[in-house]
């Protein structure tokens, strides 16, 4: 990927959308080539219309393996996308309108998937909510922490714990979406960022705790990755620096984390491998 990927100052009503961005990300669309790792397999990717979740749509249906995925009612255009990527691949595409903010949504998702593609062997939570446009702890809203928390945490539980009993019977694998602000929180990111150490936490809980089942658990820590998130939730003019600081000088595009997110699910590949944390970062430190 170019260093000279220039992105200029925008900004969209969250949750955005990818067609507004300006470059559109990569979600590797002409570089993504799969390697029969995830045939025959199921995934649920949770946020899978856009960003890292389409570009893990795209590589697991490139792999061999059917697709559900979650999107909200505003991301219909982007999950339009995502389900044409799938099914180009040759593979079941699922799309679920559901808000994962409501348990019996999450709860929903999970059994819409074996209910329409027959089983569940791979359960990705990726999807996650942030806002970066408040300064200050006195701007942080009680809307705004439940919402990130249910969107982030609370859903992972309310899914997780839908899904184990049909994992267990593959056994299948869970794999989550961290962050590198666990590692190094910005303030104007508290509650995402504290939402985001909780989730290492419960990664590494979840895998000593499913691990008798032959349930693998991981998480992947992307730094700056150019997905609708940021020109949603970030101010202008921290746009035209975002990615800036990392030791390669720019952000990460969706096509760079998604083959994290296929190792971690590939059952040759990562058999022994739970409980970790799998940076993706541009060289920022997760430790």
């Amino acid at each position: 990927m170019s260093k000279d990927i220039q992105f200029p100052a925008q900004q969209q009503t969250p949750p955005g959308l990818t067609g507004e961005m300006r470059p559109v990300p990569d979600h590797g669309e002409q570089s993504y080539v799969g390697h029969a790792r995830l045939t025959g397999q199921v995934a649920l990717v949770t946020g899978g219309d856009s960003g890292i979740g389409r570009a893990v749509a795209l590589a697991y249906a490139r792999e061999g393996a059917d697709v559900a995925f979650t999107h909200l009612p505003e991301e219909q255009v982007d999950a339009d996308a995502t389900t044409a990527l799938v099914e180009a691949a040759g593979r079941r595409a699922l799309p679920l309108e559901l808000d994962l903010t409501d348990r019996l949504a999450c709860d929903a998702a999970v059994q819409r998937t074996v209910d329409g593609l027959g089983a569940l062997d791979i359960l990705v939570n990726n999807a996650g909510y942030q806002m970066a446009r408040d300064h200050a702890v006195d701007d942080l809203s009680d809307d705004r922490i439940d919402r990130t928390f249910k969107t982030n945490l609370y859903a992972l539980l309310w899914l997780t714990r839908a899904a184990a009993p049909h994992l267990r019977k593959r056994p299948g694998c869970i794999i989550n979406n961290a962050s590198i602000q666990a590692f190094e929180p910005s303030t104007t990111l508290l509650d995402y960022a504290a939402s985001k150490a909780a989730i290492n936490n419960l990664t590494v809980n979840l895998a000593a705790s499913l691990g008798g089942d032959g349930i693998r658990v991981n998480a992947v820590a992307p730094g700056p990755i150019w997905t609708p998130l940021q020109p949603a939730t970030q101010e202008p003019e921290k746009v035209e620096q975002f990615g800036a600081d990392t030791p390669l000088g720019r952000a990460g595009q969706p096509a760079e984390v998604a083959p994290a997110f296929v190792f971690l699910a590939s059952p040759a590949e990562a058999s022994y491998v739970s409980g970790t944390v799998l940076g993706v970062t541009g060289g920022k430190a997760v430790f």
